[in-house]
């Protein structure tokens, strides 16, 4: 078996003023960076509420400064995460 070739994912930044939650068009707070090479903007409630999930297939994050992740909880204490 070849092992398939990754580009590595450029370091995340936290979100941009100007830049929008993919979900809700809120102002983001979390860039999430996902292993294929995209990336993901949350605001703080849905950065939040799929903390658990995001966790799991991030390679990179970056929130606000004045935003506290649910997730860095997580991977800080990976026992607190379900299967």
């Amino acid at each position: 078996m070849t092992p398939t070739l990754m580009p590595q994912p450029a370091a995340a930044a936290a979100p941009a003023a100007e830049e929008r939650c993919d979900r809700c068009n809120a102002t983001g707070k979390l860039r999430v960076v996902l292993a294929g090479g995209g990336e993901l903007i949350f605001c703080g409630h849905h950065a939040n509420r799929y903390a658990e999930e995001l966790v799991k297939i991030a390679v990179d994050v970056d929130a606000d400064p004045e935003f506290t992740w649910r997730g860095t909880e997580l991977t800080a204490n990976p026992d607190l995460l379900t299967n």
